[in-house]
């Protein structure tokens, strides 16, 4: 017996659709790329989004079709979520801090056949057009008298392109595991592999990221800065989920240094933002040196792509009162998989043990099952001690990759991560490393991240990597890589003896090295290849 329920698909156009009939004044407001703010709402974001389906529709974009962007945070490529993934279409948002050779290869691999680009990425796309033979259009998104010079082969504008089309177009009723947007991973230990999102998976995780237990929390009383990139597992799915509570949402554009940043979250009474932890050390160190900055309506910040320092947390919740959020997940999972907030039997922890739990990356959220398996392959015990390697499973996690014949999951549908961790009776995921950056140190595994997030609340440090180094006798040890926080006066025995009471004694670095900055990847993580790649030779004064 089946209920007698309606079966509608769930669709990335009902989205919009429902924000511009729920919320159609809901403003969406923009830092261009030219300079001025833009102000725009759902309902305009949604007739503009029908005016660029039947464009792609002139262009001879069919269903399935991949269209890139190489584009920053703006109404313009928030457009682009709905006209082309409404219309059948494939979103595929390139990251273009990317290197050169990586973009080829990504939009090669993925077919693209139209790509949107932003005026000042017009030199991006240039350094790669010549070696994209599929690609038979190219759009600056960009009024027709901001139109830079451009090599790039037929170049079309934006608005030009979409005046000319009319409102009136219809969604196409797809089914709800059609294609809707691609992105690849960071391709740190080889080439990015391509995630494909379906529209069911992508509603299902947008409804989840409104929830009050999840990351995000959204709801249409928020006014939110989108910092996290369009580009970047669309958006950690809050542009999804800010539509479907009809929140106000600020897009930065390309700006992202902390006075820019400071200015929209006071100039635009915002209430929720999320990002990377380096965007909020930043961020913290200016309003810290600028009082005039310093947050009014600010209540919550969510927190991921890499782990949040004890320190961060602590700093904006006792001087600024702002809520932290940790949450996890990866490219693959859509990405949201856990969020680090507390149980009802958790009131009346010590601020301390507060964040201590609200720093592990936190419970899986409905729709989402974690578990750890050990190197024996069996089933490592909940008891938050016992490490193993993170696996998980549900139905907005990838099961292959795009292009790959292979699967990406064992025959359960369980994904391995490369994560190590632990989980606790509650359910609580503590990540210790990644696979691939555990120190193994005469056959005990050491963690980084615990390192790292002990060396962070130096109150002299900014930033803090810890790497693995050869060692005679026990293999590995570790190294810290650190820099200044300001002009602090930091010094290797200054740092080891902040570290000594907070971690285990066969932890403790074995060196450490003061840079004025560390390498990041192209979507704001400590780059721990490279600095793997740097140190390769160092000699451990313990060695």
């Amino acid at each position: 017996m089946y209920g007698l329920m309606q079966d509608r698909s769930l669709l990335i156009s009902s989205i919009i659709e429902h924000a511009a009939r729920c919320h159609g004044g809901t403003e969406i407001v923009t830092r261009t790329i030219e300079g001025p703010i833009h102000r725009s709402s759902y309902g305009e974001i949604n007739r503009r989004a029908k005016r660029l389906a039947n464009a792609l529709a002139a262009l001879g974009v069919h269903a399935g079709d991949r269209v890139a962007t190489l584009a920053w945070n703006t109404h313009r490529h928030y457009e682009l979520y709905f006209g082309v993934s409404g219309s059948g279409a494939v979103l595929h948002t390139v990251n273009p801090r990317l290197f050169r050779d990586q973009i080829a290869y990504i939009m090669n691999h993925a077919g693209d056949r139209v790509v949107f680009v932003d005026p000042n990425l017009v030199e991006v796309a240039e350094s790669v057009a010549a070696d994209l033979p599929g690609v038979t259009t190219w759009v600056i998104m960009a009024d027709a008298d901001q139109i830079p010079d451009t090599t790039l082969p037929g170049a079309l504008c934006y608005e030009t392109l979409i005046a000319a089309q009319p409102e009136d177009y219809v969604w196409p009723d797809l089914d709800e595991n059609t294609a809707a947007t691609l992105c690849y991973t960071s391709g740190t230990t080889g080439n990015p592999k391509g995630v494909l999102y379906s529209h069911r998976s992508t509603v299902l995780h947008g409804m989840m990221t409104c929830t009050a237990d999840s990351s995000a929390a959204v709801s249409a009383r928020d006014s939110i800065l989108l910092i996290v990139p369009l580009f970047h597992a669309n958006a950690w799915g809050v542009p999804y989920a800010a539509a479907m509570a009809g929140a106000r949402m600020v897009m930065p554009g390309h700006r992202l240094d902390p006075v820019s940043l400071a200015g929209l979250i006071n100039g635009e009474g915002i209430t929720l933002s999320g990002g990377v932890p380096t965007i909020w050390l930043n961020y913290l160190q200016h309003i810290d040196q600028n009082p005039d900055a310093r947050p009014t309506r600010l209540k919550r910040i969510f927190v991921g792509g890499s782990a949040m320092p004890r320190v961060l947390m602590e700093r904006f919740e006792r001087d600024y009162g702002i809520t932290m959020v940790h949450a996890w997940g990866m490219t693959e999972t859509s990405p949201l998989v856990t969020v680090a907030l507390p149980l009802a039997r958790h009131d009346g922890l010590s601020e301390d043990d507060d964040r201590t739990l609200r720093l592990s990356q936190g419970r899986p959220v409905f729709g989402t099952e974690v578990r750890i398996v050990g190197e024996d392959g069996g089933i490592a015990a909940h008891d938050g001690r016992t490490p193993g390697h993170v696996q998980v499973r549900g139905p907005w996690i990838v099961k292959g990759y795009f292009g790959r014949d292979e699967p990406a999951v064992d025959a359960d549908s369980w994904f391995p991560t490369g994560d190590v961790g632990t989980i606790d009776a509650d359910g609580y995921l503590r990540l210790t490393d990644r696979t691939k950056d555990v120190i193994k140190s005469g056959g005990e595994w050491i963690s980084s991240i615990e390192i790292e997030n002990e060396a962070v609340s130096h109150p002299g440090v900014l930033e803090a990597a810890v790497i693995g180094v050869f060692h005679p006798r026990w293999q590995e040890r570790p190294l810290l890589i650190v820099t200044r926080s300001g002009d602090a006066d930091l010094t290797r025995d200054g740092v080891l003896a902040h570290l000594k009471p907070r971690i285990a004694s066969w932890w403790m670095p074995d060196d450490v090295v003061v840079l004025d900055e560390l390498p990041h990847t192209a979507t704001g993580k400590i780059w721990k290849l490279k600095l793997r790649e740097t140190f390769k030779d160092y000699k451990l004064p313990t060695a």
